[in-house]
């Protein structure tokens, strides 16, 4: 879904994916659905404010892939402001302990099974995704592909 580059449209962003989870059968409350729901939160806020461009708005892919070994949730958001990038996966430094900012990709990093970035293959701008491995948890239902 496209949302606006708003701290509005993050904040909705946040929400649908929350909605989203559980319908798909990771239900609020459970660990997986607040990691990836922090996750999401993360990496759209981060689009706001490092990759707003006025004008444009960001894109949220939010998808699960089950099979008989793993479910995997990937989440990706797109933002066309190409030449402010994050740093990859493991050149990330923690931030001061008194920056008020600056440990967003931290959390991404510690929650996330892997993540990365790539620049947008149809126009300016850059994908940043994550991927969660979800646990079976007692009585989950989780959909197979």
């Amino acid at each position: 879904m496209r949302f606006t580059s708003t701290p509005r449209g993050a904040r909705l962003a946040r929400r649908l994916a929350a909605v989203r989870l559980d319908s798909w059968g990771i239900p609020y409350g459970t660990d997986a659905h607040d990691a990836i729901v922090l996750i999401v939160a993360e990496l759209t806020a981060n689009a706001v404010v490092h990759g707003h461009v006025p004008g444009r708005d960001f894109h949220l892919r939010l998808h699960l892939h089950a099979d008989a070994r793993s479910t995997t949730a990937r989440a990706e958001v797109t933002d066309t402001r190409g030449e402010r990038v994050p740093p990859r996966p493991g050149a990330i430094a923690p931030a001061p302990e008194v920056a008020e900012s600056g440990r967003g990709l931290l959390l991404v990093a510690g929650l996330a099974t892997r993540w990365d970035w790539h620049p947008r293959p149809d126009g300016p701008g850059k994908t940043v995704w994550a991927e969660y491995e979800v646990q079976a948890e007692p009585h989950a239902h989780l959909p197979h592909a």
